[in-house]
């Protein structure tokens, strides 16, 4: 009996041996596993066509990749660019603007990387709103009438100016037959109620909201503008993309998941398909929109399941823009577009497959 204590002692010695090692082994494994996160800083405007980037984080996407995402919110996409050139971000959510392609005509290294928000068939999320009196009157009938108008547009160069050219291309009319005027979407909504402002090119929720308080009839959907504009895009900053090309990938292969699952939540022009109220609760929890009937009642953006651009939409954009004499120097969109980290991402998981 007494030949048996040291060998008991020994086993236990060598069981806390062992738990000791296992412990350790748990801890090295989480602490690589904090090393191994690597920080992304993500530009947003917390609007709703930033939703496949909130899923993306709500979902644990970008964590499964080894990402940690920090989002800062801006109140313009044009405040973005020169954070993403100075490297302090390393992606944003933003637009294909006037400023973005003078920014690369200067020599900021960003690029274009994936679609974030366009407008395929049933999906004009930005549609030209004319006051509900002028219609009713009969005053406003057509595109024609136009004419001699004051139209609100939220910023100069942007997108938004490209949509409503071709709204005054279908009615026989030019840039300067409409007094523009620049103020920002949610101030759309008040100067359409007190007549400071006849018709508008207005994104949701705003667009939707003119219409509830009956200050604005939506005349025409963006996507019957101008079908399939680009209109908004996920930005790289150069130097993720030199320093972090990896993790690029995988940023890049996170959002295209939630992109997906995003196009699930979309049938008939509405969030209303498969799993649309998670949707929903994600864009109510990251938003500035907290009403979920709001998102169930807006026409929302489309974005390209497969994340790809429309190049042709960006070039045509571009154009209007230097006729428009808003580019300085010579910039193309060749040279500020990337689609490598869309074409990695898609050979990794294939094509779109809707939900069934």
């Amino acid at each position: 009996m007494m030949e048996a204590k040291p060998e008991r002692s020994t086993r236990r010695r060598a069981e806390c041996m062992r738990g000791l090692a296992l412990a350790l082994l748990a801890a090295s494994l989480l602490l690589a596993q904090g090393v191994a996160a690597a920080p992304v800083r993500v530009g947003t405007t917390s609007s709703s066509s930033d939703a496949p980037l909130f899923i993306a984080d709500k979902r644990g996407y970008f964590k499964e990749e080894g990402i940690e995402v920090e989002f800062t919110t801006f109140d313009s996409a044009a405040k973005m660019i020169a954070p993403l050139g100075a490297g302090q971000l390393e992606v944003g959510a933003g637009s294909p603007a006037a400023g973005f392609y003078n920014a690369a005509a200067r020599g900021l290294n960003i690029k274009i990387v994936a679609d974030k928000g366009s407008m395929p068939p049933g999906y004009g999320y930005l549609p030209l709103l004319v006051r509900k009196d002028l219609v009713d009157s009969g005053k406003f009938k057509s595109f024609k009438d136009l004419k001699g108008l004051k139209v609100a547009l939220p910023a100069p160069g942007t997108t938004t100016d490209s949509t409503l050219n071709e709204a005054l291309a279908k009615g026989g009319l030019k840039w300067a037959d409409v007094d523009v005027t620049y103020m920002g979407f949610p101030q759309h909504v008040l100067a359409l109620q007190n007549k400071a402002i006849d018709a508008s090119v207005t994104t949701e929720p705003s667009a939707t909201r003119s219409e509830q308080l009956g200050a604005a009839v939506r005349f025409a959907t963006g996507d019957a503008v101008y079908p399939n504009q680009q209109v908004a895009v996920i930005l790289y900053g150069g130097n993720f993309i030199k320093e972090q090309p990896e993790v690029a990938r995988k940023f890049m292969l996170a959002y295209i998941r939630a992109v997906r699952d995003y196009n699930d939540a979309l049938k008939g022009g509405k969030l209303a398909g498969a799993r649309a109220d998670e949707i929903i609760a994600i864009l109510t929890e990251s938003t500035t929109i907290k009403d979920a009937n709001v998102y169930r009642a807006l026409t929302p953006n489309g974005v390209n399941p497969d994340g790809k651009l429309n190049e042709a939409s960006l070039r045509k954009d571009l154009q209007f823009f230097k006729d428009r004499g808003l580019i300085e120097g010579n910039i193309s969109v060749d040279q500020v577009v990337d689609n490598s980290f869309v074409e990695a991402a898609l050979k990794q998981i294939g094509p779109y497959k809707p939900a069934r």
